[in-house]
C-alpha cells in the first residue's frame, strides 16, 4: 500500500497551475478537501430506491407527490441513496434525499429567493422500504413539458458513486476565504491572465456530493452564511442533461440543517454560459 507521504506528494505533482502561481502551490494544496463523485451510467430500468437521475422515485404509498401552489405536480429530477454512497461526514450514513422542480422557464428556480421551495422540492426519506409492492410505481403525469426540464423524466439513469480530492477552485467563494479578496491585483496587469488560466486548471465540474462548487457565473452563497454542497448536477452528454447552455445545477445546506436531517431550508441555484 502507498504510503500518505507519497499519496500526497503525488496529489501535489498532478495539480496544474499556471506559473506565476507556482509560490502558492503548497498554500493551494492546503485547500484540500474529499468529496464524493457521482458518474452517470447507462439508462435502464432501475430500482425504486436506487441512486438516479429521471425515472420512477422513491415514494411510499399514501405519500404525496410534491406540488407546486398551482397544482402542478413538480418533476422528479433526482434522488441519493446515501446506503450506497462511501461514507463521509457530515452526510448521513443512510436514506434518501430527491430533488424535484418545476418545469417552467428556470427549472423551478426563483431568481429572488432561491429557498423558496414552492417550485422545487427536497425530500428526504430516513428510512427505506425495499418492497415494491408498498411503493408508488407510475408517474402521476406525462405532460411535463420537456423543452422546460433539462433532462428527460421517463429515462432512469442510475447513479454511482466514489471518494476522490480536490482543491478549491476560483468559482467557489472559499478561494477567497483562503487567498484574500485582493489576491490577484499582485499580478498588476497579467492580473486577469493568471486569473483566467488559473480557473481553466482546476475545475470542481461534474456530479458530485460535498466538495468545492463549480459555477460558469456566480456563486449565490453568502460569506455569513456558509452552506455545504448538498448535490451538483452538471450538464452531462450521457443523459442528455442540459442546464440551459452547458451549465450546471446546484443544491446547498447549511451544516446544522444536515446534521439535524432537515431538508425543509435548502438553496437551489444553476447557472450557465
Amino acid at each position: 500500500m502507498a504510503s500518505k507521504t507519497h499519496i500526497v506528494y503525488d496529489f501535489y505533482m498532478k495539480i496544474k497551475i499556471p506559473q506565476a502561481l507556482e509560490p502558492y502551490r503548497q498554500q493551494l494544496l492546503e485547500t484540500k478537501t474529499t468529496f464524493i463523485k457521482a458518474n452517470s451510467q447507462a439508462p435502464r430500468k432501475t430500482k425504486l430506491w436506487e441512486s438516479k437521475v429521471g425515472g420512477q422515485p422513491y415514494l411510499p404509498k399514501g405519500l404525496d407527490w410534491p406540488m407546486a401552489p398551482d397544482g402542478q405536480t413538480l418533476c422528479f429530477l433526482a434522488q441519493i441513496n446515501f446506503a450506497e454512497v462511501p461514507a463521509l461526514e457530515p452526510f448521513p450514513s443512510k436514506g434518501i434525499v430527491q430533488f424535484f422542480i418545476n418545469d417552467d422557464d428556470l427549472y423551478g428556480m426563483d431568481f429572488d429567493d432561491g429557498e423558496n421551495p414552492d417550485t422545487f422540492r427536497v425530500l428526504f426519506h430516513p428510512e427505506v422500504i425495499e418492497q415494491e409492492s408498498l411503493l408508488q410505481t407510475k408517474l402521476p403525469s406525462t405532460d411535463w413539458e420537456a423543452e422546460l426540464l433539462p433532462h428527460h423524466p421517463d429515462e432512469s439513469y442510475p447513479l454511482v458513486f466514489t471518494i476522490d480530492e480536490e482543491v478549491v477552485p476560483i468559482s467557489d467563494y472559499q478561494f477567497y476565504q483562503f487567498f484574500g479578496s485582493e489576491f490577484f491585483r499582485q499580478f498588476g496587469e497579467n492580473e486577469w491572465d493568471v486569473m483566467g488560466q488559473l480557473e481553466k486548471s482546476i475545475r470542481s465540474q461534474g456530479h458530485k456530493i460535498g466538495g468545492y462548487a463549480y459555477f460558469t457565473q456566480d456563486d449565490p452563497r453568502r460569506l455569513e452564511d456558509p452552506m455545504i454542497l448538498l448535490l451538483q448536477l452538471d450538464s452531462d452528454e450521457r443523459m442528455d442533461l442540459m442546464w440551459g447552455d452547458m451549465g450546471v445545477g446546484h443544491f446547498f445546506i447549511r451544516k446544522n440543517d444536515l446534521a439535524a436531517l432537515d431538508f425543509s431550508r435548502v438553496l437551489y441555484d444553476w447557472d450557465c454560459l
